[in-house]
């Protein structure tokens, strides 16, 4: 495929985004950009999370690790049913009852000033790494394959792109996305799908072959008794995939600020439910689709894995010019499906969290949480040029990973929160919370030496915990109060 044919299907694909902002942007708002006036259908958010959720890096690496861990990832999907399940019956319904627009706004009136902010600046420094990674890594793949065939520099590659996310974000914010979204989703899956049907259809494989393949496949082992010191076992994985649910969504600002959006709690519980069974089936999807990746590689003596399987296969696979040009849309569906909702997540919570626009009149309000997107829309590309200026992936694989350390905090006082009735030293958690993901870095440096085994997501657990017992260390004279 020829740059200028990707460089159509992009700008093709962004008008129709920017169509989408401008039919649903007729208010600039800040309940319409914030809460979409708590108008979203359920239907319409449940779908559109799923491409949420489904980041590019997910879109790229879910196929490619089925031949290092099978579809063990699966063990985590089921974990991921507890955890939604905890979110809509515990942490929605306090969401809706409070009124909040800002999720962290609960640690204000649970703990006080100190824990709000702690929670607002992990959830701010965790997302900014986190989307910036991101788009880091489909700006690559655009410099690759487009703009380094016209000498373009990368800086400009990436000041477009967060252009092009900021012209449908930042009038109507969470009211456009919700729609944006949906249509981001549909490409994810389409991609995914045709991608299956050409590789089976080149493979002679009808609808019986293509389920015998994927039953008597080695790569199909779902479920991991064996060692207990495998980062695969069964309960492991099961128990990570209900926390990461729980802080990568119940405590997630961008995931919430969607399920906010809903017109009431139950329509919103609905959409948590709904969305949740169709991710079960959607991750078997794309692990199927990584089975049949690996079989055509072996088929046809393409020596790719990992990453670099499922678009080495796409793009010089031979199987046309429809899976290049729909793997391209998936890509971008898929690494901005995450990104616009994180741009307007961010402008939401430091809006809301630490510039307290809801004390300023209406002009005010618009104009400050204007200067704030385009705020961070700027720090999203420094972010992303200073990933490019370290130029070592591992190092930048790391720094994504270390953003990760930062839920655990937010875990550890959203339970103590809720499931206790003691007050805290409020100007202690900022330490604490610092603390506990150090703790939990060194530890997992050594884990392996002192104990035995590897950790891996279950790290969450511990983060969690040791700020959970940090909080019972600085409980304010044991005095009682009602959880809110």
């Amino acid at each position: 495929m020829e740059p200028i044919h990707i460089l159509l299907i992009i700008l093709g694909y962004f008008m129709l985004l920017i169509l989408i902002s401008w039919i649903t942007g007729k208010s600039d708002d800040n309940k319409t950009f914030f809460l979409g006036n708590r108008q979203s259908p359920w239907f319409v958010v449940a779908f559109g999370m799923i491409g949420t959720t489904l980041s590019g890096v997910t879109f790229i690496s879910v196929p490619g690790w089925v031949a290092d861990s099978q579809f063990s990832y699966m063990q985590m999907v089921m974990g991921y049913l507890l955890g939604y399940f905890v979110i809509a019956t515990v942490l929605m319904p306090l969401y809706y009852r409070l009124n909040l627009t800002s999720i962290y706004s609960y640690l204000d009136q649970r703990f006080g000033f100190w824990s709000y902010k702690t929670g607002a600046f992990f959830f701010l420094l965790s997302r900014t790494i986190g989307a910036a990674f991101r788009l880091y890594l489909v700006a690559n793949v655009l410099q690759l394959t487009v703009f380094d065939a016209w000498h373009v520099p990368f800086s400009v590659t990436v000041i477009a792109t967060i252009l092009l996310i900021w012209l449908y974000t930042f009038r109507s914010g969470i009211k456009t996305i919700i729609w944006t979204d949906t249509l981001q989703t549909f490409f994810i899956l389409l991609a995914v799908g045709i991608t299956i049907w050409l590789i089976s259809d080149e493979m002679n494989l009808g609808l019986k072959g293509l389920y015998d393949t994927l039953r008597d496949s080695e790569y199909s082992q779902i479920v991991f008794f064996g060692d207990w010191s495998d980062t695969k076992h069964f309960v492991k994985q099961f128990l990570a995939g209900a926390f990461i649910a729980i802080v990568m969504t119940g405590l997630d600002q961008d995931m919430m600020q969607k399920n906010l959006s809903c017109k009431n709690i139950g329509e919103a519980q609905k959409n948590m439910f709904w969305f949740s069974i169709a991710l079960v089936f959607v991750n078997l999807f794309f692990l199927s689709l990584g089975v049949l990746l690996y079989q055509f590689a072996a088929l046809k003596g393409i020596t790719a894995t990992g990453d670099n399987l499922y678009p080495i296969i796409a793009m010089q696979g031979g199987l046309g010019i429809a899976v290049g040009l729909f793997f391209i849309l998936g890509l971008i569906a898929a690494a901005y499906s995450s990104a616009d909702s994180a741009l307007t997540a961010l402008t939401t919570s430091f809006s809301v969290d630490f510039l307290n626009i809801d004390q300023k009149d209406e002009q005010q309000q618009v104009k400050l949480r204007q200067w704030v997107h385009v705020s961070f829309s700027v720090i999203l590309v420094l972010v992303i040029l200073i990933f490019k200026l370290i130029n070592d992936d591992s190092v930048i694989s790391a720094l994504f990973k270390a953003a990760g350390y930062t839920y655990g905090p937010l875990l550890g006082l959203y339970a103590f929160g809720l499931f206790t009735k003691w007050q805290v030293r409020d100007k202690w958690v900022p330490i604490i919370a610092l603390v506990s993901p150090l703790i939990c870095y060194i530890f997992n440096l050594n884990a392996e030496e002192w104990l035995g085994f590897q950790l891996g997501f279950e790290l969450l657990i511990l983060n969690g915990l040791l700020t959970f017992i940090g909080l019972l260390m600085v409980i304010k004279n044991r005095n009682y109060k009602d959880c809110i």
